[in-house]
């Protein structure tokens, strides 16, 4: 079997068993940045489920740094009473007091387990739906993409490498997939 995930609103994680939350492997003092010429801006735009760099050196969580990829997992889901159900938190850079977003970035070791269903890239709204849908069987590969979003892997995978376990159904009844780091 399979499922296709066509995601709305924002991207969603389920902490299954992810040991940063035991180790204190928790990153949370850059502010997310990129490189633009010579100069960084502030990403204007994070989601959990996305991977950043935690660029010491550069002083920036980034998509482009020397640093090892970490998960954004920056808010636990909230209850929303209009819709009477759960949404994840969507962090933008609009909302912050001086412009800048400092996600809490938790380090993803190897047998971690967690559920998403944050493929194709950033939403523009929490009614929104993703233009790309992805299809995603039992087993299959996953790594992470320049733009830090994960996505199907090649015949050669780099970097993290992820695991299909499961298929999911989030809450508000979205398809998602449960997966484990497994290089």
């Amino acid at each position: 079997m399979s499922v296709t995930i066509q995601r709305k609103g924002y991207g969603q994680v389920e902490p299954n068993h992810l040991s940063a939350q035991y180790t204190g492997q928790i990153y949370a003092q850059l502010p997310a940045m990129k490189a633009e010429g010579t100069s960084t801006v502030p990403i204007t735009q994070l989601e959990n489920g996305q991977f950043l760099k935690y660029d010491y050196a550069h002083e920036a969580a980034n998509v482009t740094g020397d640093g090892e990829w970490l998960l954004v997992f920056n808010e636990v889901k909230l209850y929303d009473e209009r819709r009477q159900n759960y949404k994840d938190f969507c962090m933008k850079a609009s909302d912050m007091a001086d412009g800048k977003i400092y996600p809490r970035l938790l380090k993803i070791n190897v047998g971690d387990i967690f559920t998403t269903n944050t493929f194709g890239g950033l939403n523009t709204g929490e009614d929104a739906t993703v233009g790309t849908s992805i299809t995603l069987a039992m087993t299959d590969k996953l790594v992470i993409n320049a733009q830090g979003f994960l996505e199907a892997a090649g015949q050669s995978p780099t970097g993290p490498i992820f695991q299909v376990v499961k298929e999911y159904t989030l809450a508000d009844k979205q398809n998602a997939v449960k997966i484990q780091r497994i290089a």
